[in-house]
């Protein structure tokens, strides 16, 4: 496909006594940043999209990128540019690592509504070839195996969330919010993630309400 390449035609300028300062242009960086893998390349750009990046995924259709980098997800060779790659399918990707500005920021009222109607999880999501270990939000009476069923969302964010490719972490250590493609999900568990194990369940019957398991 070729590539398009902007030019700006010189103007002419009158002579004048005395030349006016040069204007300094500074090119601004567009679109939402973006990690994202597919089943053989990890993916380095931006998003031609406004707002959540999980929304936009969520649409399901092709997403317009650019200043993209791309490489082996098994590390075997650095990321180089790859100019020619202009869109992206969500379909396409297992994981997308969301960074900061991917999501804007919640007001008061919204944090609060959080906090009422979702309930967290620390789960062991199974996409191969990836483990994502983190906590996932979702509405009371809702247990962590409905993530494998087909449902209006297409992604699920898991926060404080560490994906691995074998022993290896993928992406940015710094980066702690995985958007995860239900459609790649093979496996849900509740784990610790203090050690990424299943959880043990306490001796005795529950009191009733809300358990431990249910807050971890």
């Amino acid at each position: 496909m070729p590539l398009n390449f902007l030019r700006r035609k010189k103007a002419q300028v009158a002579p004048t006594a005395q030349a006016a300062a040069p204007t300094v242009v500074r090119a601004t960086r567009t679109g939402v940043a973006f990690d994202g893998v597919t089943e053989e390349w990890r993916l380095v750009g931006r998003m031609n999209v406004e707002g959540r990046l999980s929304d936009a995924l969520n649409k399901r259709e092709s997403i317009a990128i650019h200043d993209v980098q791309w490489a082996p997800i098994d590390g075997s060779a650095p990321l180089l540019d790859a100019p020619g790659l202009k869109s992206v399918d969500p379909y396409d990707l297992i994981l997308v690592l969301a960074g900061e500005g991917s999501m804007p920021e919640l007001t008061d009222s919204e944090r609060a509504a959080h906090r009422v109607h979702k309930v967290s999880y620390d789960v062991a999501l199974e996409a191969p070839p990836f483990r994502i270990i983190g906590t996932v939000f979702l509405h009371p009476g809702s247990e962590p195996d409905r993530l494998l069923d087909r449902a209006t969302e297409m992604f699920v964010p898991v926060v404080d969330a560490v994906a691995m490719f074998g022993d290896q972490r993928v992406g940015d250590p710094d980066v702690e919010t995985v958007l995860v493609n239900r459609f790649y999900l093979r496996g849900v568990e509740q784990v610790d993630k203090r050690t990424g194990l299943k959880a043990q369940k306490l001796p005795g019957a529950p009191l009733g309400g809300i358990t431990w398991q249910d807050r971890s």
